[in-house]
């Protein structure tokens, strides 16, 4: 799984490099599966977990489904544009590697092997002083409305560093 992962990131990381987003890695934590498929992997929900590559002490965990079969196996299968998210606080404080601007595209992943992207977002309410995180997906053509949105407060003896 994970070199398939690292060949998909080579493969288009020209792409993300372009784009300026930070193509951080992820960690599978666990998966169920939902279909079972005579060949190749069955179809699963998977659960990941992303470090905020700018934010020390926030983790966020996606679910998201993944096709089996053999298109699924071999990482040609379009997987569906449906995700959840939940972002925590996993350390003792929360520190931050540099300022944030008010949004940024935090983590991208493809979903298929041209056309899909999946997107988390950070958002930076400074009135509450709390990091939102938005995953959605984005297609070529036509994008998805299918979305989830998590929030982690911030201490307001830690304001959030602005751009």
């Amino acid at each position: 799984m994970r070199t398939k992962s690292l060949a998909l990131i080579g493969l288009f990381g020209f792409a993300a490099i372009t784009s300026g987003v930070v193509q951080a890695a992820s960690e599978q934590v666990g998966e169920v599966s939902t279909a079972f498929r005579w060949v190749g992997r069955n179809d699963r929900v998977v659960v990941e977990a992303y470090d905020d590559p700018k934010v020390q002490g926030v983790t966020c965990y996606v679910s998201r489904a993944r096709t089996g079969g053999v298109k699924g196996t071999v990482g040609l299968a379009e997987d569906r544009a449906e995700a959840s998210i939940a972002c925590r606080q996993v350390a003792a404080t929360v520190q931050f590697s540099a300022k944030l601007p008010l949004q940024e595209d935090v983590f991208t992943e493809r979903m298929s092997v041209l056309f899909k992207r999946l997107h988390i977002v950070r958002l930076v309410d400074p009135k509450r002083n709390t990091l939102v995180y938005l995953t959605y997906s984005d297609k070529l053509v036509d994008g998805s409305p299918q979305n989830s949105v998590t929030a982690v407060p911030v201490p307001a003896s830690s304001p959030i560093p602005l751009k």
